[in-house]
C-alpha cells in the first residue's frame, strides 16, 4: 500500500473505497470534497481495483498530486469493501471518520455543518445527516428526512445511511468494519457504534447525494446475500444488548422485523369508556362496545386480560347485561354519572385496574391481527419504552393512524386517509419505530407509569388528552413506539360527534407549545399527514 504522509491531523478523514466506478462519478465525488467550504479534511481513496483500471488509477493519482489533502492507498489484491475501508481507516488521522461511496456527492456545506454540530455537541460520537437521491440530471431528488436517533427504527432498517460520521476512537474501539458483512457492513457498523456512543446526533439537512444506478448495490441481482448479512448484523446486535428476539425480513427492499416473545404473560387491563351507543358499520347496526369486546375475545390469541368498561348512566341495561355475559369474570362494569370526560373516565377505569399493563381502548374498534396484544406487549416490555400504539384503519380500509406527529404548532395523525398497503416514505409505515405519540383510541402502557405521571388530564375532556399524556410520557424520559404489526379497525366518530374545542387546543399549546413545533421522528410535509 502507498500512503503519502500528512503533516497535521485534520478534523475529518473522508474514507472512500474505490472499485470500478464510472469515471465521471468518481471525478464528481472528488470534486465535491475539494469544493467543501470547510478546509480541515483529508480524503483517503483506497484503490481496490488491483490495477485493473488504469484510468481510475490515473484519476486518483492526479487528484492526490493536485491536492495534498487527497491521499491514495493502492491495494495489490482486491479485498472487497470491508477490507478496503478498513485500510483507509487504518491510516486516517482525523478525529472523525466520514464514510462516502465512490459514486456519490457531498453538498458543499456538508463538512461545515457537521463541524458546527460537533462544536455545539462536543460529546457526539456518531453523527448523520439527511440525504437525497441524485437524479440523472445530477440534481438531488427524493430527500429522505430522517428521524432523530431512533433505535427501534434502526433495528428495522438502515435509516442512518449517509452521511455517516463516526468518532475515530469509537471506530477503533469497536474494531472497524467486520468481515463477512459485505453489502451491509455499514449497517453492522452503525448498530455497533450506536450501542456504545455517548451521543448520536442527527443533522436535519440533506447534505449527501446518493447516486442510484444499475451498478449500485441496491440494484444488484445478488441482494439476498446483502439482506442475509443485515439479518445477521441485527441478530448480533440483539445478542450484544441482551434482547431476546428473532429477525425476519418483511419487505424486498431490506426491511426487517424483530419478533420478540412476551415475558411472563402479564395481566392487561383493557379500559373502555362507553355510553353503550349503536351505529351502522358495514351496512348493519351494531352496539359498538359489545362488538368491540366480542372482537377482542374472539380475535385475540392473548388471553390474560380483564375488561374495565366505564359506562355512562344512559347506557342501556341490555348492553350492560350483554357485556357481563360476553366478558364473564373478566368483565368489570364501572358507572360514570358525571358529564362526559374521556380523560376522567380512563382515570376512573385505571383505579380499578389490576393488570401490570393498561390498555386504553375506544369502544368503536375491531381487532384485525390476532397477535396484536402480544406484538404491543413485547414492545412495551423493552427497556425505556413507556407506551405503544398500533396501526388503525377506517371502516373502508384506509389508514386512520400511523402514529402521532407534532409539528407546525399542532398534533396530527401520520398517514391519515392513506390507502391500505402504503409503505410510507422510506418504509415508515411498515416498520416498528419511535414516534412522538400515539392515539388514545388504542394505547398500551405500564400501569405504574400511568399512575406515576398522573394519568390523563381532566382539563382536556374531549380532545388532545392523548397528546398531553404522550408528552408527559416522553418528558419523563420514556420512548413511545408505533407498530404496523398490530392492526385494528377504528370506526372513528361513530359514537359521538367529532369536533375540536378551541379552549382545549389553547390549553394544549399553552402547556406544550414548544414541543409541537418540529417533530423529531416524522419530518415529511404537511400534505403527508392530517390532523
Amino acid at each position: 500500500m502507498i500512503a503519502p504522509p500528512v503533516t497535521s491531523a485534520p478534523l475529518f478523514s473522508i474514507v472512500v473505497p474505490v472499485y470500478k466506478p464510472r469515471r465521471a462519478y468518481l471525478t464528481a465525488m472528488i470534486d465535491s470534497v475539494r469544493n467543501q467550504d470547510f478546509p480541515d479534511w483529508e480524503l483517503i481513496c483506497v484503490d481496490d481495483a488491483a490495477g485493473e483500471d488504469a484510468v481510475v488509477t490515473g484519476i486518483l493519482s492526479a487528484a492526490a498530486a493536485a491536492d495534498s489533502r487527497v491521499r491514495l492507498v493502492t491495494r495489490t489484491v482486491n479485498g472487497g469493501i470491508v477490507a478496503a475501508t478498513n485500510d483507509g481507516i487504518g491510516i486516517a488521522r482525523g478525529q472523525f471518520i466520514a464514510l462516502v461511496d465512490h459514486d456519490d456527492v457531498l453538498a458543499p456545506t456538508a463538512l461545515s455543518r457537521v463541524a458546527d454540530t460537533i462544536a455545539a455537541v462536543p460529546d457526539a460520537d456518531v453523527l448523520y445527516t439527511d440525504e437525497a437521491h441524485l437524479g440523472e440530471d445530477n440534481h438531488p431528488v427524493s430527500p429522505f428526512h430522517k428521524p432523530d436517533f431512533s433505535p427501534e427504527r434502526l433495528r428495522s432498517h438502515m435509516y442512518i445511511g449517509h452521511l455517516g460520521v463516526y468518532r475515530r476512537s469509537l471506530i477503533e474501539t469497536i474494531g472497524g468494519f467486520r468481515e463477512g458483512y459485505d453489502g451491509s457492513q455499514d449497517y453492522d457498523l452503525a448498530l455497533r457504534a450506536t450501542e456504545q456512543a455517548r451521543r448520536v446526533v442527527h443533522i436535519p439537512q440533506a447534505l449527501y447525494y446518493w447516486r442510484i444506478h444499475e451498478e449500485s448495490v441496491s440494484h444488484r441481482s445478488d441482494n439476498s446475500a446483502v439482506f442475509d448479512a443485515a439479518k445477521r448484523a441485527i441478530a448480533d446486535h440483539l445478542d450484544r444488548i441482551g434482547m431476546v428476539g428473532t429477525v425476519e425480513q418483511t419487505h424486498p427492499v431490506g426491511v426487517y422485523r424483530v419478533r420478540r416473545p412476551v415475558q411472563d404473560e402479564p395481566l392487561v387491563s383493557i379500559v373502555i369508556p362507553t355510553r353503550g351507543g349503536s351505529a351502522e358499520v358495514r351496512g348493519r347496526q351494531r352496539v359498538m362496545v359489545t362488538e368491540a369486546v366480542r372482537s377482542v375475545i374472539a380475535n385475540s390469541t392473548y388471553t390474560n386480560i380483564e375488561f374495565i368498561v366505564v359506562f355512562d348512566d344512559p347506557t342501556p341495561a341490555s348492553v350492560l347485561a350483554d357485556l357481563a355475559e360476553i366478558g364473564g369474570d373478566r368483565m368489570h362494569l364501572v358507572r360514570w354519572s358525571a358529564p362526559f370526560n374521556f380523560s376522567a373516565k380512563i382515570n376512573r377505569g385505571a383505579v380499578h385496574a389490576k393488570g401490570e399493563y393498561l390498555l386504553m381502548l375506544n369502544d368503536d374498534v375491531e381487532v384485525i391481527s390476532p397477535d396484536w396484544l402480544e406484538t404491543m406487549l413485547s414492545l412495551a416490555q423493552q427497556e425505556g419504552v413507556g407506551m405503544v400504539g398500533p396501526m388503525l384503519y377506517f371502516e373502508d380500509g384506509t389508514i386512520q393512524h400511523g402514529g402521532h406527529v407534532y409539528t407546525g404548532g399542532g398534533p396530527g395523525h401520520i398517514a391519515f386517509g392513506w390507502n391500505p398497503g402504503s409503505t410510507g416514505p422510506f418504509a415508515g409505515l411498515i416498520i416498528d419505530r419511535e414516534v412522538s405519540g400515539v392515539t388514545g383510541a388504542c394505547a398500551l402502557m405500564p400501569t405504574a407509569l400511568f399512575n406515576e405521571i398522573g394519568g390523563m388530564s381532566t382539563t382536556l375532556p374531549v380532545n388532545f388528552n392523548d397528546v398531553d399524556l404522550c408528552l408527559k410520557v416522553t418528558t419523563a424520559g420514556h420512548r413511545i413506539l408505533w407498530t404496523p404489526h398490530a392492526e385494528l379497525f377504528h370506526f372513528e366518530s361513530k359514537t359521538r360527534v367529532a369536533g375540536v374545542v378551541q379552549e382545549e387546543l389553547d390549553s394544549l399549546l399553552l402547556r406544550w407549545g414548544s414541543k409541537l413545533e418540529a417533530d423529531p421522528y416524522w419530518r415529511f410535509g404537511a400534505d403527508e399527514h392530517r390532523q
